[in-house]
């Protein structure tokens, strides 16, 4: 992922910050509590396509860093 397209990218729904897990190939908002695909490197972005994230999974995320 583009580190300069994750800059640009905002959650849909709350406009705010996603991070990238490169692991899962997703997108996080935390604020909405949603993982975006990444599918074949074009982040999917549609609520009805993202995966709801559970509070245990949630606490699992690292903490998040400033893109450099």
């Amino acid at each position: 992922m583009d580190p300069r397209l994750l800059e640009l990218l905002v959650c849909p729904v709350t406009k705010g910050p996603l991070d990238y897990d490169r692991d899962r190939q997703e997108l996080i908002s935390r604020s909405a509590r949603l993982a975006y695909p990444i599918r074949d490197g074009i982040p999917i972005l549609l609520e009805e396509d993202a995966r709801p994230l559970g509070d245990e999974e949630l606490e699992r995320l690292p903490a998040r860093t400033p893109l450099v």
